[in-house]
């Protein structure tokens, strides 16, 4: 990981105060509350954890966070912060998009990652393994978009997702019951732009 350039070095210690992405992963963490039986015996994974935001929402419902991020200075920013959660947290460097990891979770959850790897169908064949039964994925990112959200695309491969080809691949990847809920709504200058959570279970 050494030798790879961390896209959001530069991004991680003001990713927090922007008030539009907490709003934004509190909408979601409040879909993940009220629409998954959480309980305090679960460990869960973050994908593409970031400095925590998700997670931090959650963390009051489970046992522990497992957060899984390619940026170690977005790590970073999730470890100063981490004894603020109501759960165990552990940190774990690692790019799922080109590597595996082996352990088992209840569930993943997920908040605008997705679109920054490129092999979807790998990604939730990857994840679905990685659950124990009846474990869960809650996965939020954009719908479909023009290429404008972010002013840079670098890292970016997906312009937001139709919602039924992403259901597809879940399904064929071995998910049940997928359902798409709207998360929330990121408004920008230029553009309104809606933010789905998509759920389904092992």
């Amino acid at each position: 990981m050494e030798n790879k350039n961390d896209l959001f070095a530069h991004k991680s210690k003001s990713w927090d105060m922007n008030s539009k992405r907490v709003q934004n992963a509190k909408g979601i963490a409040d879909l993940i509350v009220n629409n998954i039986k959480l309980n305090k015996s679960m460990e869960l994974m973050d994908l593409g954890a970031g400095t925590g935001l998700l997670s931090y929402f959650v963390a009051p419902y489970i046992s522990k966070i497992v957060a899984v991020d390619n940026s170690p200075s977005m790590l970073l920013e999730f470890e100063n912060k981490c004894d603020e959660f109501s759960c165990e947290t552990e940190v774990i460097e690692k790019d799922l998009s080109t590597d595996t990891l082996d352990r088992k979770f209840d569930g993943v959850i997920s908040s605008m990652t997705i679109h920054h790897l490129e092999d979807i169908p790998l990604l939730l064949s990857k994840l679905y393994n990685m659950l124990n039964k009846d474990g869960f994925i809650a996965l939020a990112d954009l719908d479909s978009e023009d290429g404008n959200f972010h002013s840079d695309n670098t890292g970016v491969f997906h312009y937001g997702f139709d919602r039924k080809k992403l259901a597809l691949y879940a399904e064929e990847a071995g998910f049940k019951d997928v359902s798409f809920s709207l998360a929330s709504t990121i408004n920008k200058p230029h553009a309104q732009f809606t933010v789905f959570l998509m759920t389904a279970v092992k």
